[in-house]
């Protein structure tokens, strides 16, 4: 009887891991998340850590490797982390946002089973529900390539993630009490770099020799730009894509956006600034770090570097000179410059437009006038199950039509291996970025005013930068392509937390009638079940 249920237990647990590909190497993690104190601007605060730690433990991994996380919520409240440019390949059920997962209940745990399929590259993760992002619960995200894959640039002496973001000294269930009352949420308290406030966080280098950032903006609510004293940056990577290798004095980054520069070190041996400030803001915060060498002269001198702060043409200017490096290889052997997106017919072009307004004397934010409202069942269950009346295709249009807010459970449907094009409108005065999961777009081009037909004349049809993140500029339009190949529910969203909490997100349904496996995955056999999906089954085991 032993013998038959230790036999019964390894095939299930095959099972359980086969679906993410047995020839590629698996890495285990195990995180239990927990509420504890921080004090990252110098107040007591509840943040949420991963085994003890804030920020979270960097995930390191290899080109396909099968991501094996198993997340042990000790919070006494649902929770759930989403991976950020992870693409999820056939699995959106893996994404860990409530569209596609159920929350794990407090005192409950789930595995989630992810590939890094064909992706090099600097991402990160991050919780997904209930304004947790205001906690913690982040971490960095690097993907290598195979070691038969040449990479651009030599290997550096150091390979540092540095997390920056704003921040509130408020806990976020005080926030999130704020926007569910339908208010907006005050001006962020400071900036942090790696979960320290000013001068809190150093990285130390030898004199010589070259070193890796992978900067990533898990912020709430601003672009930040970042700059080191003395130093140049060179970048080399953007969300999974080398790009051409241009020197900046500092680099903006937008909400939701992760990055590679590399920098030498290169002057004289005493210690540095490290400056991250904010963009477009009439009040301007700035946070530092310390660059230390190992023969440091002695500490940091002077005041911390300025940098751009309301200038928007130097951002757009620096946004339009980050290309791909053609020659170079991505996750594979071959050039990234193969890919010739230049020369595919689109086959639709979907306009989104921003807007902000009041339902119900409430403050909501919305996409092309829907303010995106949770459904009681994740929307990818709904699906696979076939249950009605939780969501409907077609409930948010094609193109702004400029109606009132209204409130709706949006999902727009698209065809699987189209192309298309969508061009993101903002006409209001802030800084937008948006991030869509399950996917890189090829970032075509960004100007002021509003998008024509015309606008497609200016157009970057070679070597545009492929990314899951991008831009618009205020009063400005920002287009992309996308190559409509990874079947599933996925997010499209704003990366501005309060904006994206109080509606401003909607899901794209990549569909086909297809059920061959090399379109998408079965439901995961772990599956948790909620809604109206629950009491329903996965699969046999």
């Amino acid at each position: 009887m032993q013998l038959h249920l230790a036999v019964v237990l390894l095939c299930a647990t095959a099972g359980l891991f086969a679906i993410a590909g047995a020839e590629d190497p698996y890495r285990f993690f195990d995180w239990n998340v927990t509420f504890g104190d921080i004090y990252p601007l110098g107040v007591r605060q509840t943040g949420i850590l991963i085994n003890g730690q804030f920020p979270g433990p960097d995930i390191h991994s290899v080109t396909n490797d099968n991501l094996i996380i198993n997340v042990h919520n000790s919070l006494n409240e649902p929770f759930l982390i989403s991976w950020s440019g992870i693409q999820q390949r056939r699995n959106s059920y893996e994404d860990g946002v409530y569209g596609t997962t159920c929350p794990i209940p407090p005192g409950k745990n789930f595995t989630y089973i992810l590939q890094v399929k064909d992706q090099i590259g600097s991402f990160f993760y991050f919780p997904s529900l209930a304004f947790h992002k205001a906690a913690g619960g982040f971490g960095g995200i690097r993907i290598l390539s195979r070691h038969r894959i040449p990479v651009p640039f030599p290997d550096p002496a150091g390979d540092y993630t540095v997390l920056i973001g704003d921040w509130y000294k408020s806990n976020h269930t005080n926030l999130k009490a704020r926007l569910d009352r339908g208010k907006k949420l005050p001006f962020p308290d400071g900036i942090l770099i790696n979960g320290r406030g000013p001068g809190g966080a150093s990285f130390n280098v030898e004199q010589g020799k070259t070193y890796r950032l992978r900067i990533s903006n898990v912020g709430l609510q601003n672009s930040l730009n970042f700059r080191i004293q003395n130093h140049r940056l060179t970048l080399v990577e953007v969300e999974g894509t080398h790009t051409l290798q241009t020197i900046y004095s500092s680099i903006d980054l937008h909400l939701g956006q992760s990055c590679s520069v590399l920098f030498k070190a290169d002057q004289p041996a005493k210690d540095y600034y490290i400056a991250v400030s904010t963009r477009f803001t009439s009040r301007v915060l700035t946070s530092t770090a310390i660059l230390r060498y190992s023969n440091s002269a002695g500490p940091v001198s002077g005041p911390p570097p300025g940098g751009p702060t309301i200038q928007i043409d130097w951002s757009l200017n620096q946004a339009r000179s980050i290309r791909t490096n053609l020659t170079a290889s991505g996750p594979r052997p071959n050039p990234q410059g193969s890919y010739h997106y230049g020369l595919i017919n689109t086959t639709r072009t979907i306009r989104l437009a921003n807007s902000a307004g009041q339902v119900n004397g409430k403050q909501r934010y919305a996409v092309n006038s829907v303010s995106f409202v949770p459904a009681d069942t994740p929307l990818k269950l709904a699906d696979y199950f076939k249950i009605g009346g939780v969501f409907h295709v077609g409930s948010i249009s094609d193109n702004p039509y400029g109606g009132k807010i209204y409130l709706d459970t949006s999902v727009m449907q698209a065809d699987y291996r189209a192309f298309i094009e969508i061009v993101f409108q903002n006409n209001e005065n802030i800084v937008q970025s948006w991030h869509l999961d399950g996917y890189s777009f090829f970032v075509v081009g960004m100007d002021g005013g509003q998008w024509t037909t015309a606008s497609r004349r200016e157009y970057n049809l070679r070597d545009a930068v492929s990314r899951c993140t991008t831009q618009v500029y205020p009063k400005s339009w920002t287009a992309i392509y996308v190559a409509l190949d990874n079947v599933g529910m996925w997010n499209l969203r704003s990366e501005f937390w309060a904006r994206q909490y109080l509606g401003q997100q909607f899901y794209l349904r990549v569909y086909t009638t297809s059920t061959s496996l090399r379109d998408e995955y079965p439901i995961p056999k772990n599956a948790l079940l909620c809604g109206r999906a629950s009491g329903r089954h996965t699969r046999p085991l």
